[in-house]
This record gives C-alpha cells, structure tokens and sequence, in this order.
C-alpha cells in the first residue's frame, strides 16, 4: 500500500518530533511527565497539522501503554463503551492503563463525554483528547475539571524548513530521486503552519512531474497547485482563510463581504457554533462599546442556532453578521484589557490600597482596612473622586474611548469626572 508522505514520515519519538518545544522540549512539563512513566489525562488545543495525534501516539509507543482511538466524528456512545470494556480486560497483572486517544473531542455530544467520565475518574483509560476549538466551550466540566490542557502552536518557518529537507533527505520514495528544494515560501505559505498540508503539497508538486531530477520553485508550486486546487482543498483546506476573510469583512463594516463568506462556509458544512462563536467574539472586540447591543444579539444568535441547527439557523447567523457589519466599531475594551494586563505583568502584584479593603473583624478595621473609603452613593451625582488604583499607579489611564457617538458622550462624562486621567 502506498501510504501518503505525511504518514510515512511520522515521527516515532519525540528525539524526531519536530516543534512544540515548550510542551516537549528539554525540561517541559509533557516530557518530562513521560519520562517519569506517569501521566495524567489531558487535552491537547491546536490548529491542524501541529503534531496532537502523532504526540499522543508518541506517548503510547514510549511507554509501552494500550493504545485506543475514536474519532468525534465516526463514534457514537456504543463504540465509547466498547473500547472501555476492552480497556477493563487490560488492567490485569498491575499492568499501566490504556490510552484511549480522541480526536476531534470538541464534536463529541454531551452524552458522549458523559459516557468518557466514569472510565476516566475510576482510571481506567488515561484520555487524550485533540481539539482545534478551545475546549472550555465543547467539553463538559466534569470531564474538563480532570484533565490538563495542553496548547500547541502553529509550526515555526525553521520547523517546516527542517520537516521539507528532512522528508527529501529520508523517505524511501524521494530520498533517491534528484529532487532541489531551491525555494519553498510558496509552500509554506500555502500550508498556513499545518506540516499535514505541507508534505501533501510537496507530494503533490513531485508527484505532478515524471521526472526523477525535479527544481522546486515558488512559480512551479503555484502551477502544480493551480491544477490540482480541487484535490488539495478536498478536505476544506480553506477553512481558517475564509473565517479570516468573514472575520475582517464584518470588521470592515462590509455586509456584502460579510455574507458572502458566510455563505461560503455554510456552503463549505462548517459547525453553525463555530460560526456563531466567531460573531460572539467580534461583538464584544471589534464593535463593543459602541454598540454594546451587539453583544446582546450575538449571545441570542449562538443559543438559536444550538437549538435550531442548520438549515433554519442560517437565517439567524445571516441576520447577526449584517447587523454586526452595519453597527459602529470599537476596540476600547478590547485594547482597555490589554493594557491593563501588560500593566499587571509590568508592575505584579501591587497591594491593595486600604481604603478599597475588605474589614470584616475588629482587627482588619484597627489596622485601617476600610478607613476613608467613600461610598459613592452618599454623594451628589452617585459619584465622589476617590484613589482607585495602587499608588504605584496612580492616575495610569487604561480605557480610552473610540470616536463613536455612544462613547463620545461617555468621554465628555470621564472628562468631568476624572481630571487626573486627562479625557
């Protein structure tokens, strides 16, 4: 059987596995779990392509565990509740517990992870579960609360240098044929940091020429990928540029662009959620307090579409992205908490200033905790200028309005009340 490049080249153990340094590098928290022979369940977050399967597969053959895996999509609760069967008919003679690897775990139903959670609380499967969706949202608490989450990041360009000259230079099928590699932005750039889709489109560039002496350019990948678009995107290759165009439309105010991508990935079978996900978010960064209505909107959209699915939920994601595309924008919150948190990691913990703590026994008021606080309803306007950031920070002005009618009239109140930040 000729099996994909990207198969053939999987790494077996983590001296090969590319990437993903501060999970598997010296001293990390994933190797350093493995090599003690012990680990817990956990979630592995990350784009495609970034290696979660191949790890988890790493973990099993290093440590000699039972390895099971299901998949999101094709599992149903009965496959969950035969593996774990199987899994039981391992734990004899204090032998370690099996794997029982899940990809794609955020598309598991409620029921589904209902079913995972005994096994994994009574140990008898360690889980590890792969998601590109922030596991917060999909996986339940329960099953969440016992599992660490592991984040991976995209590949860095020297990582995919390395995993292009290290698949020429090894693979059995390319490693004998006279193959330059004389310039590859080309296919980094179309692989987007997914090393799945770059081993595809170099299999795929090679493979489209007869020729046992090949020269790769940028022109001669764009040509092959150019033939073979609808081979290379048969798997919705596509998905993170076209969320990133819907994305920046609706920032740009364009409806028009905006529903257009909408429907491309409606067309495209993307997740309604993942969708409405995608608007909650732009709500509350790009549009905020402007329009703080949005927000509002956007939390509706995400519960209609949970409850009513496609096709009918297309209806209401259409009628969110307009509104959000049509509303005015701004990124105050959005820049005001950053600020803050580069303020926080600048300056650490600072203490509390007395007058904003909490004095519940004699002892605490003695001190002077709670001593001149005012109460800003006792005064004129429910408002009384009063100190409250650290001293370190006195007067650090975080929130700065954007020019939009809603927050121009906010900016005229900060002006009048708060001389010491300068509105």
């Amino acid at each position: 059987m000729n099996e994909p490049l990207a198969e053939r080249l999987r790494p077996r153990t983590l001296d090969n596995y590319i990437g993903q340094t501060h999970l598997v590098g010296k001293g990390a928290v994933l190797r350093n779990m493995i090599e003690s022979g012990r680990i817990s369940s956990f979630i592995l977050w990350g784009p495609p392509g970034v290696g979660k399967t191949t790890l988890a597969q790493i973990i099993a053959n290093t440590l000699d565990r039972a390895f099971y895996t299901l998949s999101a999509i094709n599992s149903g609760v009965k496959d969950i509740r035969e593996t774990i069967e199987k899994a039981q008919k391992q734990k004899f003679f204090n032998k370690p517990n099996p794997i029982l690897f899940i990809d794609e775990i955020h598309r598991f139903s409620k029921s589904q992870q209902d079913s995972l959670l005994g096994a994994v609380e009574k140990g008898i499967v360690t889980l590890i579960g792969a998601t590109t969706e922030n596991p917060s949202f999909e996986v339940i608490s329960p099953l969440l609360s016992r599992c660490q989450v592991y984040v991976l990041k995209h590949l860095e360009k020297n990582d995919l240098v390395k995993l292009l000259t290290h698949a020429l230079q090894t693979d059995f099928q390319l490693k004998d044929r006279k193959i330059e590699l004389k310039e590859y932005e080309a296919l980094l750039q179309h692989s987007g940091g997914d090393a799945r889709k770059l081993l595809n489109l170099l299999e795929l560039v090679i493979n489209s020429d007869e020729n046992d002496e090949i020269s790769i350019t940028n022109e001669l990948v764009k040509e092959r990928l150019q033939k073979n678009l609808a081979l290379y995107d048969k798997d919705g290759e596509l998905h993170y540029d076209i969320i990133s165009a819907f994305i920046k439309s609706v920032r740009g105010s364009d409806p028009n662009g905006a529903i257009y991508w909408l429907a491309r990935m409606v067309e495209g079978g993307e997740d309604p959620k993942f969708i409405a996900r995608r608007l909650l978010i732009l709500a509350a960064e790009d549009i905020g307090l402007a329009n703080p209505n949005a927000l509002l909107l956007a939390n509706n959209c995400f519960s209609a579409v949970e409850r009513i699915g496609f096709p009918e939920g297309r209806i209401v994601l259409a009628e969110t992205t307009i509104y959000l595309a049509n509303s005015p924008k701004s990124n105050s919150a959005y820049s005001a908490i950053g600020a803050a948190q580069k303020l926080v990691q600048e300056t650490g913990n600072l203490p509390v200033p007395l007058h904003l703590r909490n004095a519940p026994t004699k002892l605490m008021r003695e001190l002077g905790y709670g001593k001149e606080y005012k109460y800003a309803h006792a005064y004129e306007g429910n408002f009384v200028d009063t100190e409250f950031l650290p001293t370190e920070i006195s007067g650090t002005k975080l929130y700065e309005p954007s020019n939009n009618p809603t927050e121009n009239k906010t900016a005229e109140q900060l002006k009048i009340k708060w001389k010491k930040y300068n509105y």
